[in-house]
């Protein structure tokens, strides 16, 4: 054996003997996975310690259920991207170009281009999925990038706003991805001697979350947009926005900017240019409601005052919430109401058939106060009737309500909070609550027109339909319980905010 026949033999029994066997991985990988899970189960006490503090209603479950739904957003997130047409990186250059043009140029000069290029910026990220009716609208906070039409793109990493369409089975019909958060979703009403194609094809408003400029126009049966509508000059939009009864005109909560007193804009709903406009009689209107008999509209002042481009609340000692009726003609004050307590921010809305008013509270004072925050009214009543909860506990839902809906056939209304991360039903024959249920982060709420009860978004992507059920009567003989059945569909998104159904 030559030397160098050697050398070669003795490199390789020395590399060799510094390689670990495969005992030795497996006991490294062992050791790594136990440190790693003790780590982790450390920190997952310490945080659900710190949430028991606040959340009361917090369990362990919680965090199995998050860790299921970021999984199964990641398989989808790591598919292969799909193929694109050519005409999609184009029309995203343009638009791309219009910006940095906008840039450098007089905005006056270019309303006109930036609603071409938001139309069609939004229109190029709505993907059909379902030649299916839709039943209900939704806001989305987070949408995986893989799922939207624009898969093309070099970087999928991340989420993006967007508007989803729900048939009956609570499956996506469509997906429109939108410039920035949305609010509220308000549906075009429609004849009810108009055939099932017809009702699907009529208008649904997306409003900007506060203190948004914009609003958009989308086509219910497709996600379609079809405008893109900017505030008027010294004007924000404060999220919300209702139809008249014929579906004619459209009124949208407004901030003056410069006074900061409260607006309500109107517009034709055929153009959707601004024709009027009246005054809410209160800082900060938020959700606007009509009336049945179509000639009067219900405004919920939440009494907070915020500057342009400013989620900031400027006034919470000084805070003026009410509930306002107004004349449709002339904007005349009809009726106004105020809360025990002047921080109860009078924010969201539902009305029954019969014209009782449901609403929800969001109280901005001290975190040790306990006030109602769901309340009704009827016309005429000098003071809101606060709906009851057992032992006077408000405090569950964590001084916040995020949407209210009515279902008047059975004389409900179900309410959503995300702080305190449940949903509750309250009978408004009795006034008393029937249930409430655990539901994490859920903030939408509609009416089941499909079926009955209530549908529930959250923000872990679950449409969940509520049902109210009578349970077993007891051995005893007492009377059985009414509580409520919950069937979760997920999603591999975010739902946000308020949840709208086309009735």
């Amino acid at each position: 054996m030559n030397n160098k026949t050697k050398i070669s033999s003795a490199n390789t029994n020395k590399n060799l003997s510094t390689t670990p066997s495969n005992q030795q991985l497996s006991y490294e990988l062992i050791k790594t996975s136990a440190l790693t899970a003790l780590g982790t189960s450390i920190f997952v006490a310490m945080h659900h310690q710190y949430r028991k503090q606040r959340q009361p209603e917090a369990r362990l479950q919680d965090y199995i259920r998050g860790a299921q739904a970021r999984l199964n957003a990641f398989s989808v997130l790591s598919s292969p991207a799909k193929t694109s047409t050519p005409a999609k990186p184009l029309i995203r250059l343009r638009c791309a170009f219009d910006a940095a043009k906008r840039a450098y140029s007089n905005p006056d000069e270019t309303n006109a281009n930036k609603d071409k290029a938001d139309q069609e910026l939004a229109a190029l990220y709505t993907t059909t999925r379902l030649a299916r009716p839709v039943c209900w609208v939704s806001g989305v906070a987070a949408i995986p990038k893989n799922m939207s039409a624009h898969d093309d793109s070099e970087d999928n990493s991340g989420n993006d706003f967007g508007v989803v369409g729900i048939d009956a089975d609570r499956q996506l019909v469509w997906q429109t991805l939108m410039p920035e958060r949305v609010h509220d979703i308000v549906v075009q009403p429609i004849s009810n001697s108009r055939t099932a194609t017809d009702k699907q094809s009529r208008d649904v408003v997306v409003m900007g979350r506060r203190p948004s400029e914009r609003f958009w126009v989308l086509d219910a049966a497709t996600g379609r947009v079809k405008r893109a509508i900017k505030a008027s000059a010294d004007r924000h939009f404060y999220g919300h926005a209702c139809y008249s009864l014929d579906g004619n005109r459209l009124y949208v909560t407004q901030n003056d900017t410069i006074t900061l007193s409260g607006k309500i804009g109107v517009y034709n709903a055929r153009n959707y240019q601004k024709i009027a406009e009246f005054d809410s009689y209160g800082i900060g209107p938020h959700e606007l409601i009509m009336y049945p008999d179509g000639e009067t509209l219900i405004i919920a002042n939440g009494g907070i005052k915020t500057e342009q481009a400013s989620r900031e609340e400027l006034n919470l000692d000084t805070m003026r919430p009410s509930l306002v009726y107004l004349n449709l003609r002339d904007g005349q004050l009809l009726e106004q109401i105020t809360p025990e307590h002047n921080q109860m921010s009078v924010r969201h809305l539902a009305i029954h058939d019969n014209g009782t008013v449901a609403i929800g509270i969001q109280f901005q004072g001290e975190r040790h106060i306990n006030v109602p925050l769901v309340l009704i009214h009827k016309r005429g009543d000098t003071q809101f009737t606060p709906l009851v909860m057992p032992d006077n506990q408000w405090q569950m839902f964590h001084q916040y309500i995020a949407s209210v809906a009515v279902d008047s056939e059975h004389d409900q209304v179900c309410v959503a909070t995300p702080m305190g991360g449940c949903a509750a039903i309250f009978d408004l024959k009795t006034h008393s609550l029937v249930d409430t249920v655990r539901l994490p982060d859920c903030a939408g709420v509609a009416t089941n027109f499909e079926k009955s009860g209530f549908i529930v978004s959250d923000g872990h992507g679950y449409l969940s339909a509520l049902h109210v059920t009578n349970s077993e009567a007891k051995a005893d003989n007492q009377s059985s319980k009414a509580c409520i059945v919950v069937d979760g569909q997920q999603h591999l998104m975010s739902f946000d905010n308020h949840l709208q159904a086309l009735s």
